[in-house]
């Protein structure tokens, strides 16, 4: 098939379904006797591309963004899952089944120096993919490789120089055009700006743009930077610890969050107005490990509209805090592991390494009223700590407060118009909405 008549095929095609994700899973090492957990990277997640689409990804770093762009491709093999490429479960593909598809998928890099090779000039960069598939002959793939030159920007004699004598905005385009060789159907950008100054990356996002309407190519766009997300992209996913938290049109998403989780990360923008009043809401703590996460929602550690058990309902909300940054600290010292001096102290009732437990409840419940049926377990979980026995402490408080965001995974629901979706047990009937629950725990700012 032509290089034209192969484009006309995608351009007619546009709109159907190119990628489709079922449950894929990305796991890290565990699996033997005395091994550490496994590090859950990517940790069920579904989702679909369309043909000619740019599905943003974005998410705190360490969220699993980068693990699930490199599963798509190949490049890191899925732990469980599918992920369908028109049709077709590339998870069961291998040896020239594989290598053929692999024209199809490609990857920009996030760092555009470490991504080059410096002994290589850019003409035998370019040409790499093209002579590790063998395509048409030598003549053939210096052609492409020149036309690519020029077609991300730069000119044909840079053919013959280095990546060294570039600049970081050269390198990128370097490496878009490598990605171009083999004219893929599906790019993988893995936060292809990041490293560039300002100026620089709104020529490369328009570079992506125009190359992405002359070659028909479909983006899965990977960015910390929200307002570069909803420039370039048709949709954007919400990751959070190996979750989709909410997925949906740029604008609607932008406009209208549903997840708890995407209204902090969109009141973090800065505001172009200074003077103006603007709902920031400030997450606590930091993201659990993916070694040990939550059995319940991923975010329900740190969830502003996290649903407290029916028999706390009466509990206020600054007490409500308290508790989940209380049960937050007993969890990062169950996870430290005691040496032998300590576990023999704890075995003779002499054991002061945990004692700072005391200072922690007071800063956290001293200027609260704390009702006594909760005060009763927070001092029972301290002694526990006190003990030497934060396993134990957090069992306890898990017991006693857990509620369904803690216990149970919520589900993708429709929300708003179209196929937007939120992960989130409130946009259920029993549990109400996100929006009053944030409105009360958060301030103006």
């Amino acid at each position: 098939m032509s290089k034209v008549s192969g484009r006309t095929e995608r351009a007619a095609r546009a709109g159907e379904t190119l990628i489709e994700v079922e449950n894929l899973k990305k796991h890290y090492g565990g699996g033997g006797v005395f091994a550490k957990p496994s590090v859950k990277a990517v940790d069920g997640v579904s989702f679909s591309i369309k043909r000619g689409e740019t599905l943003g990804l974005v998410g705190e770093s360490g969220c699993g963004k980068s693990t699930l762009g490199r599963t798509l491709i190949r490049l890191e093999e899925a732990t469980d899952g599918t992920i369908s490429f028109d049709g077709t479960d590339i998870t069961t593909l291998s040896g020239e089944a594989l290598k053929d598809w692999r024209r199809n998928a490609q990857m920009v890099f996030q760092d555009p120096e470490s991504s080059l090779n410096d002994r290589m000039t850019v003409g035998e960069i370019i040409r790499e993919p093209l002579d590790a598939h063998d395509w048409k002959t030598k003549q053939d793939r210096q052609e492409r490789a020149l036309d690519l030159l020029t077609s991300v920007g730069l000119r044909e004699e840079h053919y013959y120089r280095y990546p060294h004598q570039f600049s970081g905005g050269q390198r990128q385009r370097v490496g878009i055009a490598r990605a171009l060789a083999l004219e893929p159907e599906f790019i993988v950008l893995d936060e292809p700006v990041s490293a560039l100054d300002v100026s620089v990356q709104a020529k490369i996002i328009t570079l992506l743009e125009d190359l992405q309407d002359e070659f028909d190519l479909t983006y899965l766009f990977i960015a910390h930077d929200l307002s570069v997300v909803r420039h370039i992209c048709d949709r954007v996913a919400v990751m959070y610890l190996g979750k989709i938290m909410e997925i949906s049109e740029t604008e609607e998403l932008y406009e209208d969050a549903r997840n708890p989780y995407t209204r902090s990360l969109l009141s973090a923008i800065p505001h172009p107005d200074p003077s103006a009043s603007s709902r920031r809401i400030t997450l606590p703590g930091t993201p659990p490990s993916p070694r040990d996460p939550p059995t319940g929602c991923q975010f329900s550690t740190r969830c502003p509209a996290k649903i407290q058990p029916e028999e706390y309902d009466h509990v206020e909300d600054d007490v409500w805090d308290a508790i989940e940054r209380y049960r937050e600290v007993v969890r990062e010292r169950s996870r430290m592991s005691l040496g032998t001096v300590d576990r023999l102290k704890r075995h003779v009732g002499r054991f002061s390494a945990y004692d700072d437990i005391d200072e922690t409840v007071a800063d956290l419940f001293g200027d609260v009223d704390v009702p006594e049926d909760v005060s009763e377990h927070v001092e029972a979980a301290a002694e526990l700590v006190r003990d030497g026995r934060p396993e134990d402490a957090r069992s306890h408080l898990a017991e006693e407060f857990n509620g369904v965001c803690d216990l149970r995974r919520p589900e993708l629901h429709p929300v708003g118009d179209g196929d937007h979706m939120s992960y989130c047990h409130r946009h259920t009937d029993e549990y109400g909405d996100v929006e009053p629950v944030i409105d009360r725990r958060t301030r103006d700012t």
